[in-house]
């Protein structure tokens, strides 16, 4: 029997299980870690803490777990880790939801005259690789200067693993230097900015053989000298694998840190908007549109943190998950939060705005209200905003015949239910909350048994029974929805002064 170790190198810790080929999870650990903010609208991490987490994940797993046959590897997007001649960290990562890069994205489009979207069927982004790049070269020239290679950060995960640099088409698309068309880097693009080629590596399929584990990868995790290490997928493409999403016809979203709406196609189209990206699919010959909420899960773990301390306080003290706590304080609340909006762009905005210096807040508070009332308008903001990107997805031609759920969102039952009835449509939740460390399991077992994604990724989904929208909150949640639409365009030019008095 074959088995294959999944890992993802998330925003918020490591998640890993080993599965056999018949998809049956053998082992499963975790690795959380933190995210610094030296500055307002600041995110980074250190790279040193993804490889420090694989060890010791790798460690306890192959405990009580078979030794792999293969590792497949899934991670967040878009963060440069520099590295120099010797293949040693030069600063922290600067992660996909940071927004220091607004005047380079300016930069971006000047330099390349406009043609950056025709070159790599992206506009430029603040999350992108490209900005963060060009930032680094102006903010930190002692890094720039010493810069002998770029990785992002699954691949940096795999080259301590194995010493080789490299990536695959989904990760890569993500840049702002990848045509995604060619499946190549984009030498205009590389040309205009002046950035060094050779800083770059190898670009591979998903599913191909991109390196091996070799000696110093051994002797530090316990795996075989020798696995191979598959190339992988970004973690919003290893999720849509991870919960069957391997063709057209099907929507998902993943409600993590972010909250990401994607769908698979078979032609390489674009968002006239530029809402929805562009990226290449692990499945090979097909692409996949995304967009991202900024701050979904991230809204309502601030909430958590912060405004409902008390309750997740008192929940850890009595051995209980502070998440459900919380969850189940908001069902207490009616529908609509008796009033209450909340919007969540805590850190800026991607789509549909793009605006780094967008803010949340909540309109209509009163004397009335209590922290259940706050905590549900978390809620019902991030299906609102998930709204925004599911519309501007099928206007664009995508069915949305079945949306399927992942991430955190999909183990509560209060997300769910909210997210049908401001769908207006019924959602199908997929009761695992490892979808992007399976999904890269299955690219890997797909590498050493020959069979297609699509089977593997299809027998492999454990979806559960569809959630209906009520009727009855339907009306209730299309007027808040305009309202809600309405609050950013109304309360923009507020926000960026207010960030300029900061």
């Amino acid at each position: 029997m074959l088995h294959a170790v999944g890992f993802d190198i998330g925003t918020s810790g490591l998640k890993a299980i080993v599965v056999d080929e018949t998809g049956r999870t053998v082992a499963a650990a975790a690795h959380p870690w933190s995210i610094n903010s030296p500055r307002l609208g600041w995110f980074e991490q250190d790279p040193e803490i993804w490889w420090t987490a694989l060890v010791d994940v790798a460690r306890r797993i192959l405990s009580y777990a078979p030794l792999p046959d293969v590792i497949g590897i899934a991670g967040q997007m878009h963060g440069p880790v520099f590295l120099d001649a010797d293949g040693s960290v030069l600063s922290p990562a600067i992660l996909w939801n940071d927004q220091r890069t607004e005047a380079e994205c300016a930069e971006i489009d000047a330099l390349t005259g406009g043609r950056i979207a025709e070159w790599t069927l992206n506009p430029p982004r603040t999350a992108f690789t490209s900005a963060k790049i060009l930032w680094v070269r102006r903010h930190w020239p002692n890094v720039y200067a010493r810069t002998s290679a770029v990785l992002l950060p699954k691949d940096f995960v795999r080259f301590r693993l194995s010493g080789q640099h490299a990536t695959e088409v989904t990760d890569a698309s993500g840049t702002g230097l990848f045509d995604v068309r060619a499946k190549r880097w984009s030498s205009p693009t590389l040309a205009a900015l002046d950035i060094h080629p050779e800083w770059l590596p190898r670009v591979c399929e998903s599913a191909e053989v991109a390196g091996r584990v070799d000696e110093r990868g051994a002797a530090a995790t316990g795996f075989r000298a020798g696995t191979p290490i598959i190339a992988g997928a970004s973690d919003q493409t290893a999720a849509a694998i991870g919960i069957g999403i391997v063709s057209s016809g099907r929507l998902s979203i993943n409600i993590g840190t972010s909250g990401v709406v994607s769908a698979q196609i078979d032609s390489a189209v674009t968002d006239p908007q530029g809402i929805f990206h562009t990226f290449c699919h692990a499945v090979p010959d097909t692409w996949q549109l995304l967009a991202g909420v900024q701050s979904a899960g991230g809204s309502f773990q601030w909430y958590c943190d912060v405004v409902g301390a008390p309750e997740t306080s008192a929940a850890r003290q009595a051995g209980l998950d502070p998440f459900d706590a919380v969850c189940r304080a908001a069902e207490d609340a009616p529908p609509g939060a008796e009033g209450l909006v909340f919007l969540p762009y805590l850190t800026g905005e991607r789509s549909p705005h793009n605006d780094p210096r967008a803010r949340g807040c909540w309109l209509g508070l009163s004397r009335r209200h209590e922290r259940r009332h706050l905590a549900r308008a978390v809620v019902e903001g991030v299906c609102f905003a998930l709204r925004d990107l599911v519309d501007v997805a099928i206007g664009l031609g995508c069915s949305a015949e079945e949306i399927r759920i992942a991430g955190g969102g999909a183990r509560s039952a209060l997300w769910l239910r909210v997210l049908a009835d401001v769908l207006g449509r019924p959602v199908r939740p997929v009761s695992r909350s490892d979808a992007s460390a399976r999904g890269a399991a299955t690219l890997a077992m797909q590498a050493v048994t020959g069979k297609s994604i699509t089977h593997i990724a299809g027998a492999w989904a454990d979806c559960g029974e569809d959630i209906a929208p009520q009727p009855s909150n339907i009306a209730l949640y299309d007027s808040r929805y305009r309202i809600f639409r309405d609050l950013y365009p109304a309360t923009r030019t507020l926000m960026h002064r207010l960030i300029a008095d900061t």
